[in-house]
């Protein structure tokens, strides 16, 4: 009999835990985005992307801790209105909820881009519509259904970043097929050593690499619906920091290595740059697919993530009741069908409002990406607080060197907003979002002056 917690049904089981938050962050940004942050930092990315890297599990280890002691789907939505207070369990709630729409909307529309590599002259709508009726079909039916799409999506991912490292270390080992020459890692500092750019150049990608790691914390939302949490939890998130070490790091060792850092990305995607130095003329195709495949998971993930989000705004009375009620799959159908429909109007506007304008619109969700983090470590310090005040004793498993490594991580993350606001490109993307944050702090607070009325 599957296990329960307010009536969702407990069926993501260990094997998909532990590739939902790998398969979270491995996406179109390490596939394809790499590129423009390597131009920025050189070789000293690999330190961006382990600095980050670390950054991003303590804020899963500190939202693991509340979630092994509460395993709830609205996850940090739900601790931010229970150990600080409604508003800001509303803030971040609809925060969220808008943060996973608008990717959702912006991977559906790269699918549609994508698919023209093999089908040129399709319709871009038609690839976008498809894909929101088959990932929204894959969300309807249960929630171990999309655990397991997400598993094979990742394994996907994951399968071609380790080919890539293989035929990587061949090639540094032992040269390219025909020339049989050692690489070597002398690109790492050949031109220009290891910061070209200077620190400058490695701060200023930083707002690049964090874009990378955000959505990592969906593991959180998923253990509400996890089999075992006090188990599944602990291992999914622990296992984190060694795999993107492999993942991230290792990929782009390799692949700096392999080429000098100022000719990467210059005929596209580094992926493919390696696999067609080898020889490889399908390599275009792979990393499509890949491709494909990373902006289906991201699309999965987010009507995932925005159906829980909104079940428990509805619950704490945030959002129409309706959305509160679950289907006898045990998964918030009126939740989500609400998401779906957004996702078909957002990717009609996407063909309607010129094309800087949507992306400035996603670019304004990662700087509420990076608030939702900030959140979460504030949550985790009034729920530290709130267990303290209660003579509760602290799990064995909780975020080690609290409160320094959740200041540091604080600290860290502030520092990027700083860095969005000191550029002419990104600063418009700040205010965007401090203007998407108001627009929703005033929806509380008519809500709330309406309740009382």
């Amino acid at each position: 009999m599957e296990a329960k917690q307010d009536g969702f049904h407990r069926v993501i089981g260990v094997r998909q835990m532990r590739l939902l938050a790998l398969g979270s962050t491995i996406g179109v940004g390490l596939f394809l985005g790499s590129a423009s942050a390597i131009k920025l930092a050189g070789p000293s990315i690999l330190i961006g992307y382990v600095l980050a890297g670390l950054v991003a599990f303590l804020v899963l280890r500190a939202l693991g801790e509340m979630a092994l002691h509460t395993p709830v789907a609205g996850s940090f939505a739900q601790y931010a209105a229970t150990y600080v207070g409604p508003f800001l369990g509303y803030l971040v709630g609809w925060s969220y909820w808008l943060y996973w729409s608008i990717i959702a909307i912006a991977e559906v529309t790269a699918v549609g881009i994508y698919m023209e590599f093999w089908f040129p002259g399709s319709p871009q709508w038609l690839w976008a519509f498809l894909s929101i009726i088959v990932m929204g079909g894959v969300n309807l039916t249960a929630a171990k259904v999309f655990g397991e799409f997400e598993f094979w999506f990742a394994l996907i991912k994951v399968a071609t970043i380790l080919v890539m490292i293989a035929v990587g270390a061949f090639v540094i080992l032992f040269g390219f097929p025909g020339l049989w020459q050692p690489v070597g890692v002398s690109n790492l500092t050949a031109h220009g050593g290891v910061m070209p750019n200077g620190i400058s150049g490695l701060v200023f990608s930083m707002q690049m690499v964090i874009y990378a790691y955000v959505g990592v914390e969906m593991i959180g939302i998923a253990a509400g619906e996890a089999k075992s949490p006090e188990t599944t939890i602990p291992m999914a998130i622990d296992s984190f920091v060694w795999r993107i070490m492999i993942f991230y790091v290792g990929a782009l060792f390799v692949i700096l290595s392999i080429f000098p850092w100022n000719e990467i990305g210059v005929n596209g995607s580094p992926f493919v740059q390696v696999f067609e130095a080898m020889g490889l003329k399908v390599a275009a195709g792979l990393i499509n697919f890949v491709v494909i495949t990373a902006a289906l998971s991201s699309c999965n993930g987010g009507i995932f993530s925005s159906g829980r989000i909104l079940h428990t705004l509805a619950n704490n009375g945030h959002a129409p009741k309706a959305f509160g009620r679950l289907s006898n799959a045990g998964i918030p159908a009126r939740a989500m069908y609400i998401t779906i429909a957004v996702l078909f109007v957002g990717v009609l506007l996407n063909f309607l409002v010129p094309s800087h304008a949507f992306e400035y619109l996603t670019s304004a969700v990662t700087f509420i990406g990076i608030l939702v983090w900030m959140t979460i470590l504030y949550t985790h310090w009034k729920f530290r607080q709130s267990q303290a005040a209660a003579g509760q004793p602290l799990p064995k498993w909780r975020l080690p060197v609290w409160p320094l490594s959740s200041i540091a991580a604080a600290v860290f993350l502030a520092g990027i907003i700083v860095i969005l606001l000191s550029s002419d490109a990104t600063r418009i993307t700040v205010w965007i979002g401090l203007a998407l944050l108001t627009l929703i702090s005033a929806g509380y607070y008519i809500t709330k002056r309406r309740s009382v009325i």
